[in-house]
């Protein structure tokens, strides 16, 4: 796979890190009641997001850096499906494009696979 899809995986995850910290409500929306501290939650997955980005960049830690990315994206997977579940619960449009979400998260997980 080129260097260049290496670099936009983790610009991506380096990115939507970034997210986490400008926009935490945003995420804290589609944390799970049952998990505590969703707002040290959002914050501690969005510094990790950065971490798995920067890790992916040096050739010396793409391969942990990619496992990182692996155990951070099933990790936060859960949030999907609660983000899926009230779009349905509620009616809200674009619930086709939470649904299209939950297996991209395993073609990210695929992406991230081929740096380990």
């Amino acid at each position: 796979m080129p260097e260049f899809f290496r670099y936009l995986l983790a610009a991506s995850l380096i990115v939507a890190g970034l997210l986490h910290f400008a926009k935490p409500r945003v995420y804290m929306k589609i944390m799970p009641q049952y998990l505590p501290g969703h707002k040290i939650l959002v914050l501690l997955s969005g510094a990790a997001e950065i971490i798995c980005g920067l890790l992916l960049l040096s050739v010396s830690t793409r391969s942990v850096g990619a496992w990182l990315t692996i155990a951070l994206l099933i990790a936060v997977f859960p949030a999907n499906i609660e983000m899926t579940r009230k779009y349905y619960v509620r009616k809200k449009r674009g619930l086709w494009l939470t649904i299209l979400r939950l297996p991209l998260q395993l073609l990210l997980i695929w992406w991230a696979y081929q740096y380990t």
